[in-house]
């Protein structure tokens, strides 16, 4: 029987082996590259979707009429009851706290509004779960045998502050995402409504053409424009249409907005002159902004400067020096 020679090792792997898994990992990276390519996904079909079943459940309450006051405080669902009737046994379920995380949730971009009780729950359930995971650690097991009492009490409350805190810290930063997001395209969206109302077109129509153009550049100001045309075409009052805005949007600037397109609609006073200088002071404030980054950004690099670049510098330059020096000293 004839078998080949070994192919070339390096530190007893074979070498052949090795290129043969990375050749062929690299084949698998081009071909679900070019898959991802082919098969890209338009990231507003998801908003669309859920756009479009926002405008059926608004024209059902039109063609309906006026549904009964929902009793509850969320969706009504069994999982959701379960957890409500939970938190009431225990005395933590207020309607104040509940609308407070609706508002959250909503600011965060999520509009189902019975995960509000999941959050509540999830402040009850959380710490109490990873407490006991930091008794499992700090205590019973031998994982940090060096810590003495305090430093594993600091660790378990750490663990159960940071159960309660997590849904919260999570919304939030969700929230925060959201409105930078939204506050880097608002004037580029109000240079888009001047147009449209000095086009003459309605206000939401002027919202619902603004979604469109600037659906894929701010998908998530493009939602919100589109939300709020769908309102303003199905609500009896055009007014809880921009109200809602301004409740989903944690932004003064939206506020601005809002309290502008309600004056207009009351008063009648021009729409695009309004816009137009509302949309000059937000580019005034979004340049002021690049400016202070800009302004701090010295400040900033001084650390990074004196610990990363500085002593290589000194290496570089002195480095030859010292060695001539070395060289000299050697030879006498």
């Amino acid at each position: 029987m004839i078998t080949s020679p070994p192919g070339p090792t390096l530190l007893g792997v074979d070498v052949m082996l090795v290129g043969t898994i990375l050749a062929g990992i690299a084949a698998a990276a081009v071909f679900l590259a070019i898959y991802a390519a082919v098969t890209v996904k338009d990231p507003m079909a998801k908003r669309v979707k859920s756009l479009n079943a926002r405008r059926a459940e608004l024209k059902t309450g039109m063609i309906t009429g006026k549904s009964k006051k929902r009793q509850s405080l969320v969706r009504r669902s069994e999982t959701t009851d379960r957890m409500k009737n939970a938190l009431e046994n225990m005395k933590v379920l207020q309607e104040s706290q509940v609308k407070q995380i609706q508002q959250k949730l909503a600011q965060a971009g999520i509009r189902n509004k019975e995960l509000a009780v999941f959050v509540l729950f999830g402040r009850m359930v959380l710490p109490a779960v990873l407490g006991l995971l930091g008794v499992l650690i700090f205590y019973w097991s031998d994982m940090f045998p060096d810590w003495g009492s305090l430093k594993r009490f600091m660790g378990f409350a750490g663990m159960t502050v940071l159960g309660y805190k997590a849904p919260d810290l999570y919304i939030k930063n969700l929230s925060t995402k959201r409105t930078q997001a939204i506050q880097k395209g608002l004037p580029d969206a109000l240079d888009l409504l001047v147009i449209c109302a000095e086009a003459g077109l309605t206000v939401d129509a002027a919202f619902n053409r603004v979604a469109r153009e600037l659906g894929r550049a701010y998908p998530e100001l493009g939602d919100e424009f589109a939300l709020t045309a769908i309102e303003l075409s199905f609500l009896t009052e055009r007014r809880q249409a921009f109200e809602n805005l301004a409740y989903r949007v944690d932004l003064d600037a939206v506020r601005g907005v809002v309290t502008t397109m309600v004056q207009t609609e009351r008063y009648g006073t021009p729409l695009a002159s309004a816009l137009r200088v509302l949309s000059a002071e937000f580019r005034n404030e979004r340049m002021m902004r690049a400016e202070e980054k800009a302004a701090r950004l010295p400040a900033i690099m001084t650390v990074p400067l004196i610990l990363f670049i500085l002593p290589v510098l000194f290496v570089v330059i002195l480095g030859p020096a010292a060695c001539s020096i070395s060289d000299a000293f050697s030879e006498n």
